[in-house]
């Protein structure tokens, strides 16, 4: 990626400024965004370190990716209940200290980038900014409203979570937004200055959102196929896709159409329970995590992709990155009726009435039933990615947070 952006920044940094990205919930390259952010940077002159947890595939405690310095620790099994995740991010807090003191010893700070959730990465940026370091809030998810919809109230947990994303706002010199449901939210709640923070989007990269040839084999002897992407837990809403799942192939009955669920999480294995039940065994796969090239086969394939997340406080006011994806590859998009769901994907998807597997349904049928519908709405998809909302559109941006940031001659152009 070397757009005129890039080469342009390279001009003005002329002392490679050191950046280490901190990330919790997902390892680093796996999580998209973050290494996107990481390459962007290391590409424009600045030398990137980052911290992530041991996940999956990605075991090496270090090794060097496209000039990335990675940096690995371990982690416990993914927490269920509140007390479960206040002993998690205690861990990872813990390391996460512990490895940034180490980069800071071995190759040197100048900014801290962290990615929530959670909202306590601030804690190892507090003793960095008394040595003069600057620190980034890179806000990938409202942990208030996740909480309560993972956990279905508003307690003391809940204040403590907004308590907490007021401190880091509070410590952070500058704040990156994902949309700007979320830049009103770091200004109204989190008390930022308009001028403090920048919208970058979790745009997708075309370069690995590759257009390709159906695969039969995903099809299952099918005639159509649905594809999902995404993780599988209890607030992605998966549980209301099985029951539309239920109403088009039972109800309606279409014994022509399979769907494909890419993805693990939690909820994984009640899900597969839940599918059973509804009688969709023959009906329903859900693969675990598939390698990219698997990945881009399942959705090359898909007729229709969805997103099933629920309304509620934090879905709406949320970017969901899998509907991008199913964009940058011409696919006409279902879901829920959201706020940012309508800004993201436009006249790309169908809006089902909120939370409504019967709805739901009954769009994926019409376009399942309407093949130049779909092509359409494959077409426009398509366009928005390329025009505006690919990461192409996105690097530019987050260059300018950082040349803002050491006040570097590219803010005043």
């Amino acid at each position: 990626m070397r757009s005129d952006g890039l080469s342009g920044h390279l001009l003005v940094n002329r002392r490679r400024r050191r950046v280490l990205i901190i990330v919790e919930n997902l390892p680093v390259p796996f999580d998209r965004r973050v290494w996107q952010e990481a390459t962007t940077l290391q590409a424009a002159g600045y030398d990137v370190s980052v911290i992530s947890p041991k996940r999956g595939d990605y075991r090496k405690s270090y090794e060097v990716l496209e000039g990335v310095h990675v940096y690995r620790h371990p982690l416990p099994v993914e927490a269920d209940g509140p007390l479960g995740y206040a002993a998690e991010y205690a861990v990872a807090l813990f390391f996460e200290l512990v490895l940034a003191v180490r980069v800071a010893l071995t190759r040197g700070v100048d900014v801290i980038h962290a990615c929530n959730p959670p909202d306590l990465i601030f804690l190892v940026a507090l003793p960095f900014k008394l040595f003069g370091k600057k620190f980034v809030f890179d806000h990938h998810d409202i942990n208030p409203e996740l909480y309560e919809a993972k956990f279905g109230k508003r307690d003391v947990f809940y204040r403590l979570l907004l308590a907490l994303e007021r401190s880091t706002y509070r410590v952070a010199d500058r704040a990156i937004a994902t949309n700007d449901s979320y830049r009103r939210i770091a200004v109204e709640r989190g008390g930022k200055s308009p001028a403090e923070v920048a919208v970058v989007r979790s745009g997708p990269s075309l370069e690995r959102m590759r257009v390709g040839p159906p695969v039969p084999k995903w099809r299952f002897g099918k005639r159509h196929l649905v594809g999902y992407v995404g993780v599988i837990g209890k607030q992605e809403g998966v549980d209301m896709l099985l029951r539309a799942a239920r109403h088009v192939v039972r109800d309606a009955g279409r014994d022509d159409v399979h769907f494909t669920l890419v993805g693990g999480g939690t909820e994984l294995e009640n899900l597969k329970r839940l599918a059973h039940a509804l009688e969709l065994d023959g009906d329903v796969t859900f693969t675990g995590r598939l390698s990219d090239e698997e990945l881009l086969e399942v959705l090359n394939t898909a007729d229709v992709c969805v997103n099933p997340d629920v309304v509620n406080e934090m879905n709406d006011k949320s970017t969901m990155n899998k509907i991008m994806e199913y964009m940058a590859l011409g696919k006409p998009v279902v879901q829920f009726d959201t706020t940012e769901g309508r800004v993201s994907a436009a006249g790309a998807a169908l809006y089902a009435r909120p939370n409504d597997p019967r709805s739901f349904a009954e769009k994926l049928i019409e376009l399942l039933d309407d093949p130049e519908k779909r092509a359409e709405m494959g077409r426009i998809g398509r366009a928005r990615i390329e025009r505006e909302l690919s990461w192409d559109h996105q690097a530019p941006k987050l260059l300018e947070v950082y040349a803002r940031l050491f006040g570097e001659p590219e803010a005043e152009r």
